[in-house]
């Protein structure tokens, strides 16, 4: 039996439970959990092994995948709190040289909502590639669009941090990874990373990748002959293999949608700010108002990238009869390659999260998706 470190109030037992029987069901190597509850953390759980034949620690890392974006979002959210960034306006205000072949037309909700119609690279790129921001970043400013902007949600698996990546940048003159580090991770002491500096990499676990590359598994391809061609077509554009956050060039680099080094515990410090109203512990990210945009639902219907039902809001994904997460409609949610998930519930001021090393093949993969019923099982009972 897998040893299980870390606290766990009573009234949540039963996400303890869940978390060990992943772990007893062989479908774990090394994984943490968190539960906040008003801010307060009242589940913090971690065990078995880091990948490198250590035990996981109480402060181990690990990339979360597009967890990652979750953090991205609530930095763009914040400059537009502070009126430096307008959700309405134009990408190309900011940044001029964007605004070519029908790009005019893109607003910075839509990168926000995965319905920026930019959803890969028209001319196919490297991982490696990845490294240099200014080239993804310009490639995309030169390319046309693949829908127009606003009519269709896709998924935008690495091109939508670039895209954040560009603004903040064109905005505050810092990388959207440095205003993370200054104005987020530290002013709340929350141990994440876009962009990992090598002197943590003792604490970088290793990820066992999944047996298919970013493109998934092709027999769960869709039935729709188009949707399954866009899907494919994102996944060669920059065709990753998983194994990419082993190598010191991934975790140095800044990939705003996907190379966030983090646990549990500090995507749930973040994201408790954002369930309790904006604020925690006396730092403010940003007002109750700049929230309730995070739930304007931007697009819902089959996500011809993720070949699944998906309902966007601005910056994060928003509960559905697809994603029934939450049975509480303030509640948003993002899940990372492999299964790193996030959810965040206004209404019970609740957060879950959840972070590991052994990536699923799966389509669904219910690992964290049994933790978060859990919560919202011990939650009932605690107030019933």
């Amino acid at each position: 039996m897998t040893a299980i470190n870390g606290h766990c109030k009573p009234d949540f037992a039963l996400v303890r439970q869940a978390f060990e029987s992943n772990f007893d069901q062989g479908l774990e190597d090394g994984a943490s959990v968190c539960v906040t509850l008003d801010g307060e953390v009242v589940v913090d759980l971690w065990g078995g092994t880091d990948g490198h034949g250590q035990p996981w620690q109480a402060d181990t890392l690990v990339n979360v995948w597009s967890v990652t974006k979750t953090m991205s979002a609530t930095v763009l959210l914040m400059l537009a709190d502070r009126g430096e960034l307008d959700l309405e306006a134009p990408v190309a205000r900011y940044w001029p040289e964007f605004g070519t072949g029908g790009k005019d037309e893109v607003l910075v909700r839509h990168v926000l909502s995965h319905t920026a119609g930019l959803p890969g690279w028209s001319t196919p790129i490297t991982p490696r590639d990845l490294a240099d921001h200014e080239a993804v970043a310009d490639a995309l400013a030169r390319q046309d669009l693949w829908w127009r902007p606003g009519t269709r949600g896709g998924y935008h698996p690495l091109t939508q941090g670039f895209l954040e990546d560009a603004l903040v940048r064109k905005v505050t003159g810092q990388s959207l990874g440095c205003f993370f580090d200054s104005e987020i991770a530290q002013a709340l002491g929350a141990d994440f990373h876009i962009g990992l500096p090598a002197e943590h990499d003792g604490r970088a676990a290793r990820i066992t990748p999944p047996a298919f590359g970013i493109g998934g598994d092709p027999a769960t391809a869709v039935d729709d002959a188009a949707d399954a061609a866009m899907a494919a077509r994102v996944a060669a554009s920059c065709p990753l293999t998983g194994d990419e956050p082993n190598e010191r060039w991934w975790r140095a680099a800044e990939i705003p949608a996907a190379n966030g080094s983090g646990n549990a515990r500090s995507i749930a410090r973040v994201h408790a700010a954002l369930a309790c109203d904006g604020t925690l512990d006396g730092v403010r990210l940003m007002a109750p108002a700049m929230l309730d945009r995070v739930l304007e639902e931007q697009s819902s219907a089959m996500d011809p990238v993720m070949r699944y039902p998906l309902r966007y809001g601005i910056g994060f994904g928003l509960v559905s009869a697809g994603v029934p997460l939450s049975p509480n409609p303030r509640s948003f949610w993002w899940a990372g390659w492999g299964g790193a998930m996030a959810l965040v519930d206004r209404d019970a001021r609740m957060t879950v999260s959840y972070a590991m090393n052994n990536m699923s093949s799966e389509a669904q993969d219910l690992r964290a998706i049994n933790l978060i019923f859990h919560a919202y099982a011990a939650l009932e009972a605690r107030s019933g």
